[in-house]
């Protein structure tokens, strides 16, 4: 109002048509920015009420503007405020599941939703699991499947857009390929999807806002702010299932190097006083299935046995540690090697028709007392007696390897034991090494070798034999083993 009321009576009706009127001193005049109000000038005639209209209506109008600019500038200060919040949540800690019931909070209360929930895709893609929720127990919600034709948030998830529902305007019926429409109220889905750089992001999860407040729709600021939010969230979920891998990996690699070690342990040559012996096994990989084992019998005998487990890695490394075990056991209480090989195939029979998998395994017993040495050979084609002169005598396979089909178990076979002679067992690993040419390293290149150190201990042809496969070949790609057992 321009100038004071005159007196204390109530201001006069005013009349319907809506134009300038007199009372008593003053004259009314309606303002036109403000529908129904008025503006009451006192002690001014007609003409000079009008000019001071115009004048009123552009202070009201900025005032207004003023209002509706501190409106959205409050607005955008509790966006702001929300991201910064769900920032710094996320950076605080690492509990995912707890920091997702603080932002499903935050960003119900900033939008003013009853309801929300957050679900997220797990490692085997197949479902939505609920982690949070707002207004709403999600401790009792099942897994929702990602191909459910008639769920909203599903199609989300499949569309990677996102989907708002306004129950004010009766035609606005949320689209999928099922036969029941969302009508409830106002919902607001939108998918959470990984950064990429190259456009190509994954969906990692859905965030579901219903019910709101007040005006019951949710506008495009509200879908703007929680798209924002949900590609904070969509970040910071790639970086923990990273996190995540990466703390997995480190863990298998403890448990590799940890099954390694072990592995090297059963693998240690065991200390023969008196005895010209040496063996070394190299895994391709952190654990392997090659292995060989010495054991010492009664009347001053002793029991070598090597194998090849037919696969690589863990699975291998699993079957060799029962076979290193078995031979353990049995070695002292069979009466023959072919006895031998009975038993170890009765105690891992079963293991390796479940893995698939087949052994060909050499087991000797040398009798230095007899001058004898007596084998039974289940497909190992590596297993040779290196005499000081003369040619290597092969150390025939008697039968296909442990654990193919119904193959029979190896006759016993003998062969002398003289002075200077050595037992020579190897794997494939070794003959098979392939240079960058494609060529084997072979076996006769090997048992050259051995002959050429002839004069020389045990111990240290092993180690130039791992030398020469070494400088020869490419990588290992294969397990490499090498025992020799001097007369």
């Amino acid at each position: 109002m321009a100038g004071e009321a005159p007196d204390e009576r109530p201001p006069p009706e005013p009349p319907p048509e809506r134009r300038p009127f007199r009372s008593g001193a003053s004259w009314f005049v309606p303002v036109g920015t403000v529908a129904g109000h008025w503006a009451e000038i006192a002690n001014a005639d007609q003409a000079e009420a009008e000019r001071l209209v115009p004048l009123i209506d552009g202070v009201l109008a900025g005032e207004g503007d003023t209002l509706r600019l501190g409106r959205e500038l409050a607005g955008l200060y509790e966006e702001i405020e929300l991201l910064y919040s769900i920032s710094e949540t996320l950076s605080r800690t690492l509990d995912w599941k707890q920091a997702a019931k603080t932002i499903v909070r935050e960003v119900c209360t900033v939008v003013g939703a009853r309801r929300g929930t957050l679900l997220e895709v797990r490692a085997e893609g197949g479902a939505l699991h609920p982690v949070a929720g707002w207004g709403v127990e999600v401790d009792a919600f099942g897994p929702l499947a990602v191909d459910d034709t008639q769920s909203i948030a599903a199609q989300v998830f499949r569309s990677r857009q996102s989907v708002a529902y306004d129950p004010s305007n009766p035609g606005d019926i949320v689209p999928h390929g099922g036969d029941r429409p969302y009508r409830g109220a106002a919902f607001l889905s939108v998918p959470i999807l990984s950064p990429a750089p190259d456009g190509d992001r994954r969906p990692l999860g859905v965030i579901n806002l219903t019910d709101r407040k007040g005006a019951d729709a949710f506008g495009v600021n509200e879908r703007r702010l929680v798209e924002a939010v949900a590609q904070q969230i969509g970040a910071i979920m790639e970086n923990a299932r990273l996190l995540e891998g990466d703390r997995e990996q480190q863990r298998l690699r403890r448990e590799l190097e940890l099954a390694h070690d072990l592995q090297l342990r059963l693998l240690k040559p065991p200390a023969l006083p008196n005895v010209d012996f040496d063996a070394r096994c190299e895994p391709a990989a952190d654990v392997g299935g090659d292995f060989f084992h010495v054991s010492r019998l009664s009347g001053g005998r002793l029991g070598v046995m090597l194998g090849d487990v037919s696969s690589h890695g863990y699975p291998a490394a699993l079957i060799m540690a029962l076979v290193l075990s078995a031979a353990g056991i049995h070695a002292d209480d069979a009466a023959s090697p072919d006895e031998t090989l009975r038993r170890l195939l009765e105690s891992i029979g079963d293991d390796l028709h479940e893995t698939e998998m087949y052994l060909p395994v050499c087991y000797v017993v040398v009798d230095p007392a007899r001058r004898v040495l007596r084998y039974a050979n289940a497909g190992h084609p590596h297993a040779f007696r290196v005499p000081r002169q003369g040619e290597p005598v092969r150390l025939a396979a008697g039968s296909p390897p442990l654990g193919l089909g119904g193959a029979a178990i190896p006759e016993t076979v003998e062969e002398p034991w003289l002075p200077g002679d050595r037992l020579v067992l190897f794997t494939d690993g070794i003959s098979e090494a392939s240079n960058p040419e494609g060529q084997p390293y072979t076996e006769g290149r090997l048992l050259d070798l051995i002959r050429r150190h002839a004069n020389r201990p045990a111990r240290d042809i092993v180690e130039a034999a791992f030398l020469a496969v070494g400088a020869w070949a490419l990588p290992r790609t294969d397990d490499r083993t090498l025992l020799i057992l001097g007369a």
